[in-house]
């Protein structure tokens, strides 16, 4: 009994410091499946724990992968066996979904973009029993569908204060560019960045698939209305071919982004970015693994009915090379 007791001590210690510390982890890309980590056996038996999770990342996606190196990591650290799908498809994602079920897992961590196409896998996987944590987008309907938590930020308050670091910032007409049609997550940080704004905002809807026609798309935008002094991405390979299209055209618009990636942490360095949310992916990976061990072994929840918040926070000039360096090794 004192050998558990000092076991739960240990993970609910780690528990309180993850939000001080990230741990490093190996890079991979996001969109394929994580090899099992070998783990001995959980508390009351030779089961090892199972973890599935399915997110809506597009293999190649940096926010993805990120999300992906967290939970690779909680599973190295835990003795959790961790599996990662990803894929922008609901159809597919739903497929995931169903595929971790028939396996019996211990636990499944899944980001609804699009909720209604996940709701009846969800409710399954619920109904028989295995704990299921969402994480970066579907926060309202998430405890309806039966899951015990939801980490990630709220949506539309991180839009809100994007729309008015903008505004401070000087911009008055912006342009928010979606990049994936449908997704409940991104209609939110629009409408929260004109709330945030007091101003005009335009949407602007492009296909993540096609980066060269972003630019293209964004470049014309920019090209035919000089009054747009704002352009806000809510993705950061959306937001670098922003900075590409901004060239040549005779925009002075300010161009900030949701989320990061090296690309976008230099750019901020050089002042061709203004700043980036960060919503801390890394912990959307590597909590709700934390939270299911926690869950299975001590019976313990976290957020009492709220979301367990990751942002939003906001990378700048100020803090940009320190979060670049932690970027490189896969953890921001």
């Amino acid at each position: 009994m004192l050998h558990a007791r000092r076991r739960f001590a240990g993970v609910v210690l780690l528990a309180l410091a993850l939000t001080a510390v990230a741990g490093c982890s190996n890079r991979v890309d996001a969109g394929t499946t994580a090899a099992p980590t070998a783990a001995p056996a959980a508390r009351g038996g030779n089961h090892t724990l199972r973890v599935a999770v399915v997110t809506h990342g597009a293999p190649g996606d940096p926010f993805w992968a990120v999300v992906k190196n967290g939970a690779v990591q909680a599973g190295k650290d835990l003795h959790v066996r961790v599996g990662y799908q990803g894929s922008g498809v609901p159809q597919t994602q739903a497929q995931y979904i169903d595929a971790a079920v028939n396996q019996h897992v211990d636990g499944l961590v899944v980001s609804m973009a699009n909720p209604d196409a996940l709701k009846a896998s969800i409710q399954r996987a619920v109904g028989q029993g295995i704990p299921v944590i969402t994480i970066n987008s579907g926060e309202a309907q998430s405890a309806a569908f039966g899951a015990i938590t939801h980490v990630g930020q709220d949506e539309s308050v991180a839009g809100e204060a994007a729309g008015a670091r903008l505004a401070s910032s000087g911009a008055h007409h912006v342009l928010c560019v979606v990049h994936e049609a449908g997704n409940i997550g991104l209609t939110q940080r629009c409408q929260g960045a004109a709330k945030g704004l007091h101003g005009k905002l335009d949407t602007l809807q492009v296909n993540i698939n096609n980066l060269a026609q972003v630019q293209a798309t964004i470049k014309a935008k920019l090209t035919a209305d000089h009054s747009v002094d704002g352009v806000l991405a809510l993705n950061p390979a959306v937001a670098m071919a922003a900075v590409a299209a901004e060239s040549g055209t005779g925009s002075k618009a300010k161009i900030a982004t949701f989320d990061l990636s090296g690309d976008v942490t230099s750019a901020i360095e050089q002042g061709r970015v203004l700043f980036a949310v960060d919503q801390q992916p890394y912990l959307q990976g590597y909590l709700p693994v934390q939270l299911i061990k926690l869950y299975h072994d001590n019976d313990n929840t976290l957020g009492g009915g709220k979301p367990v918040l990751t942002g939003p926070g906001f990378v700048t000039k100020d803090n940009a090379a320190k979060v670049a360096q932690l970027a490189k090794e896969g953890t921001r």
